[in-house]
């Protein structure tokens, strides 16, 4: 865990290696990260011709994963399946699935090894059971914002928010810019009661994603390539900039259940 008093002094490398997470989706193996801000684990899954169950973690201190957890998978790639003990889901390309606490061993698979399926993975601590949910992305709900003008206009689709899916903690969805937009907000905004994640889709090889961090005061920011995550601790700001328009998977835990509580900076407190 870093402070904001310890990230002004952190060079290029050591802030990408406090708060990036590369290398999540490795062929036959899930990739997994432990935060300490409301102990996020974030993650990614990439099965081919075998399914993958979903490994213990040490730094719970569990048997299983999911003992006292509850998860957030989303599949970014081609269809695949998600088995639990009291059913298998089928997930398309950007469909999520809520797992709650207890619900036992989970097994990952794709349909076509030639056109894998890769599971982000998002979990947080959780206080009680609730039913297994599957979203597809039809079903999200879009708000739209931003404009054409201020190179914003973006669509935000809810997945797992508080009044449609119940959970503990966790909320997830997703942001998609239109192309001419490469901004991912109007302004930059605080998150004081959440500790959240993104995980940045749609960059071409050779474009970037600047992700905007620290107090508003006291800025950084991180290169994000196409499927790195960036870890957002509570102190931070959140906003992005990119040299294309792109798209991201957001996921927050923390006090409430509501992703939209925010504490806006404006623009000309940033520094």
């Amino acid at each position: 865990m870093i402070g904001p008093r310890e990230a002004k002094a952190l060079d290029t490398e050591a802030l990408r290696a406090a708060f990036l997470a590369d290398g999540l989706f490795v062929p036959r193996e899930t990739r997994l990260v432990y935060t300490h801000y409301d102990r996020l684990i974030l993650g990614g899954i990439l099965p081919l011709d075998r399914e993958i169950f979903l490994p213990a973690a040490r730094e719970t201190g569990n048997a299983h994963f999911l003992d006292r957890r509850e998860m957030v998978a989303v599949n970014i790639g081609g269809d695949g399946q998600v088995v639990t003990l009291t059913g298998t889901y089928t997930l398309a390309r950007r469909d999520m699935i809520y797992l709650g606490r207890g619900i036992g061993p989970v097994s990952f698979s794709s349909d076509d090894p030639l056109r894998p399926a890769r599971f982000y993975l998002v979990s947080a601590p959780a206080h009680k059971e609730l039913p297994t949910r599957l979203v597809r992305s039809a079903d999200a709900v879009r708000i739209d914002h931003g404009s054409a003008a201020t190179a914003s206009a973006r669509a935000t689709f809810r997945y797992v928010y508080e009044g449609s899916v119940d959970t503990c903690q966790l909320a997830v969805g997703m942001t998609v810019l239109a192309e001419g937009s490469v901004w991912s907000s109007e302004s930059a905004a605080l998150h004081p009661r959440r500790a959240e994640a993104r995980l940045y889709l749609g960059i071409r090889p050779d474009q970037r994603v600047l992700h905007l961090m620290g107090e508003p005061a006291e800025t950084r920011h991180i290169v994000v390539a196409n499927e790195q995550a960036v870890i957002s601790p509570p102190w931070s700001i959140q906003a992005a900039v990119g040299t294309q328009n792109y798209a991201f998977i957001w996921a927050s835990a923390g006090d409430n259940a509501d992703e939209t509580d925010v504490d806006p900076v404006p623009l000309e407190e940033m520094r």
